[in-house]
C-alpha cells in the first residue's frame, strides 16, 4: 500500500516549488493530500495542487467536504508523514507553541505521524534568534528539519533561506520510509545521561550531560522498528514513547542495568556520560561548614564498556561515545581499539554547538577501518539517524558473514 503523505503549504514565494515536490511524490508512488494556509493561496492556486495530486485541497477548517468526518482529523489519522513546505517564520512560530488557527497548523496538532518542516524565508529572518529558537524547540520534539539552501533569494538578498530543492526533499522522504523499518526486530539498548556519585546526602559528583543525545537515539531506534531499552541516568527529559526505560543513579547502578540487559540485545549504544571517579568515603550525614573543608579521596568508577567487552558475544554491535576537548580523534581511536568497538562517535564538547545540553551536535565517526568521517552541525536527532544507519550497515555485514 502506498504511503499517505500530507503536504502543508505555507504562505511564501517558495510555495511554487511545493508544486514540483507534489509532482515528484506522486511520480514516486505516494498518495498526497495538500493542505494550504490562506496566505499560501495568494502565491499559488489550490487548483494547481488538485491537478497534480488528484485530490481536493484543504484550506478552510470550517469547510468540511464530507459531513461524516472532520477533515483535519481524518487526514491526520491516515497520514504516514506530514511535510510542511515552505515552512515560513510565522508557521514555525505557530508550530513551536501549538497555535492552531488554520488547516495546516490545526492538522499539525492532530497528526501522530512524523513531521518534517522545510523552512524558507529571507536570510535575516532565518538567522533571527526567535526563528532559531523555534527550530531548536521543534527539533527537540522530534520534528525533522530539512535545512534551507544558500543562494539568491526572491527578496534580492543572497544567503541561507532558499527552500530545499523538491528532488532533495523527495529524497529525504524516500530515505525516511526506507529507514523506518531497517531495525525491525532488532533489540537495541541505549545508555543516556550522566551518573551521580554521592559525597553526602546533599552533595554529589556529576557532569553536565543532559541525556539529549541518548534519548534522540532511543527515539530514532523506535521509529526504525527496533525493540529499545533506554538505561538513563538522572535527566529532566520525558520518557521515550515505545522504549522501555530503566532509571539509574550511580555508575555502578548503570553498570548493573547494562550487564543485566546486554546478553539479550543485538546492539548497545553507550551514549551516557558516566562519572569517572567516586568518593572513597561517602559521609552518612551532611558535611557542615563548621566541620572544616573536607578532603575528598577519589577512586575510579566501573568502566562499563570494558565490562561489556568481557561478556560480548559474536555478532553484537557496540557503539561508544567520546566527549573530548583536545586531540579528539586520537583519543577516540585509542578508545575504539582498547574497548574493541564497532564505532566511536566523538565530539569536542568545548564547541558551543556540540557540547552538553544543546540540541545540536558536531561529531566525527571513527571506525575500525576506513577514514574518519566528520559530520556538519546537525540536530541530535539527525545525528542519531546517521549513527543508526551505521549500525544497520554493521548488522548487515555481521549477518552476511554468518551465511
Amino acid at each position: 500500500m502506498a504511503h499517505f503523505i500530507l503536504v502543508g503549504v505555507g504562505g511564501g514565494i517558495a510555495a511554487y516549488k511545493t508544486a514540483a515536490l507534489c509532482s515528484q511524490l506522486v511520480k514516486r508512488g505516494y498518495e498526497v493530500q495538500v493542505l494550504m494556509t490562506e496566505h499560501a493561496t495568494r502565491f499559488i492556486q489550490p487548483l494547481t495542487f488538485q491537478a497534480l495530486t488528484h485530490r481536493p485541497v484543504l484550506v478552510d477548517t470550517f469547510n468540511e467536504p464530507d459531513a461524516s468526518e472532520i477533515a483535519h482529523i481524518a487526514v491526520a489519522d491516515r497520514a504516514d508523514l506530514y511535510v510542511i513546505a515552505p515552512a515560513t517564520a510565522n508557521l514555525l512560530a505557530k508550530l513551536a507553541v501549538g497555535i492552531a488557527d488554520d488547516m495546516v497548523t490545526t492538522t499539525a496538532l492532530a497528526v501522530t505521524a512524523p513531521v518534517m518542516v522545510a523552512p524558507a524565508m529571507n536570510v535575516h529572518m532565518f538567522e533571527h534568534p526567535t526563528v532559531q529558537h523555534n527550530l531548536a524547540n521543534l527539533r527537540q520534539r522530534g520534528v525533522l528539519v530539512i535545512n534551507p539552501g544558500e543562494g539568491p533569494l526572491a527578496c534580492g538578498y543572497t544567503g541561507k533561506g532558499r527552500l530545499a530543492e523538491p528532488e532533495d526533499i523527495a529524497d529525504v522522504i524516500d530515505a525516511h520510509f526506507a529507514a523506518k523499518a531497517d531495525l525491525a526486530g532488532v533489540r537495541v539498548m541505549v545508555s543516556a545521561g550522566p551518573t551521580v556519585e554521592d559525597i553526602d546526602p546533599v552533595r554529589y559528583l556529576s557532569n553536565a550531560s543532559s541525556g539529549k543525545m541518548g534519548y534522540a537515539l532511543a527515539e530514532a531506534a523506535v521509529a526504525r522498528g527496533a525493540e529499545v531499552v533506554l538505561v538513563s541516568g538522572p535527566t529532566h527529559l520525558s520518557p521515550v514513547p515505545g522504549a522501555r526505560l530503566l532509571r539509574v543513579r550511580s555508575t555502578e547502578d548503570m553498570l548493573q542495568a547494562v550487564l543485566q540487559e546486554f546478553p539479550r540485545v543485538d546492539v548497545f549504544i553507550s551514549a551516557a556520560a558516566p562519572v569517572d571517579f567516586q568518593p572513597v568515603q561517602r559521609y552518612e550525614h551532611k558535611w557542615k561548614k563548621t566541620d572544616g573543608v573536607p578532603t575528598l579521596e577519589l577512586q575510579p568508577t566501573p568502566d562499563i564498556l570494558s565490562a561489556v567487552r568481557e561478556i560480548r558475544r559474536p555478532g553484537q554491535v557496540v557503539v561508544g561515545f567520546a566527549a573530548e576537548t583536545r586531540d579528539v580523534t586520537k583519543y577516540a581511536r585509542d578508545k575504539l581499539v582498547r574497548k574493541q568497538l564497532d564505532l566511536v562517535v566523538v565530539n569536542n564538547v568545548a564547541e558551543p554547538d556540540a557540547g552538553f545540553g544543546v540540541d545540536t551536535n558536531r561529531v566525527t565517526f571513527v571506525r575500525p577501518s576506513g577514514p574518519d568521517e566528520s559530520l556538519p552541525v546537525l540536530s541530535k536527532r539527525e545525528v542519531a539517524d546517521r549513527i543508526l544507519t551505521e549500525v544497520a550497515a554493521r548488522l548487515a555485514e555481521v549477518r552476511d558473514g554468518e551465511r
